[in-house]
């Protein structure tokens, strides 16, 4: 029997719970890798949580609550898996009704990132509510399948402005010679960046945020994506530019993210 498991508010949730959830698009989630039990970033997750229901919903589950359903997952599996945190609300999408909101925890094998290095086209994009990593989101996958036909493996967002923002289940970082440097426009503030800024500081690299465009790239020295599979992916080519690949870079960016402590979270709130 399979040690991962489906939750929903701490138990094993039934078929009648889910239900619903297969046509629902109105949640947010935070996704993330545990190893050894922990959890990197934990505090980042809880406030990504906490931002996203607000702003969905208006309030949002206590962190002691979502701790606890945390921990019930992760006990009931292997030391290394994927976990993902659902909230939603059972009142459902295409309604103002008030409810209770839910919390699912989905556990799975833990994910392996591509080796890279990638080469990602440029696509006119700006997602709704960008701060919020929320569910139903047809174009991403669209997108990614569209770049896999035309030749890349994946597809980076430009917005009305002209500014790289991200990619389809990335954050974009680029490399000056010097320093990490972050584009300037709307998108998710991935946990993996979140975690990668505060250790970069921390260590002493020089960082920045600046606009980005197509044209500024060959300005830059490297570039990569990440989220919570890997800090650092190498991309060498968006659109019709070419990128070095950096290992230098993404070295460092590695560093960073395995100097952050792991979280057990049965023993760290956060």
């Amino acid at each position: 029997m399979s040690s991962f498991v489906v939750h929903r508010d701490g138990h094993v949730a039934s078929a009648e719970e889910l239900a619903p959830l297969a046509f629902a698009g109105y949640a947010h989630f935070t996704a993330m890798q545990v190893r050894e039990g922990g959890i990197r970033g934990l505090d980042l997750h809880l406030e990504r949580l906490r931002f996203a229901s607000m702003e969905l919903y208006g309030r949002a589950l206590p962190d002691d609550r979502v701790l606890a359903h945390l921990r019930t997952a992760i006990q009931a599996g292997p030391a290394d898996l994927s976990l993902t945190a659902t909230v939603y609300s059972p009142a459902g999408e295409f309604t103002a009704a008030e409810a209770e909101l839910a919390l699912l925890v989905r556990t799975g094998p833990p994910a392996t990132a591509p080796r890279g290095p990638l080469a990602l086209t440029a696509v006119e994009y700006e997602r709704v509510l960008p701060a919020v990593k929320h569910v139903g989101e047809v174009a991403k996958t669209y997108f990614l399948r569209q770049a896999v036909a035309q030749g890349f493996d994946d597809a980076a967002f430009v917005d009305r402005r002209g500014r790289l923002s991200e990619a389809t289940i990335w954050n974009l970082a680029f490399w000056d010679g010097t320093a990490v440097v972050w584009p300037d426009a709307e998108k998710l503030g991935g946990i993996t960046m979140g975690i990668v800024r505060r250790r970069l500081e921390h260590l002493g690299v020089p960082q920045r945020v600046q606009e980005i465009t197509l044209a500024d790239l060959p300005t830059l020295t490297g570039a990569v994506v990440m989220n919570s599979w890997s800090p650092g992916i190498p991309v060498t080519r968006i659109g019709h530019v070419p990128l070095p690949e950096a290992p230098a870079f993404v070295e460092t960016l590695h560093e960073a993210y395995q100097s952050e402590p792991l979280c057990a979270v049965p023993l760290c709130d956060a």
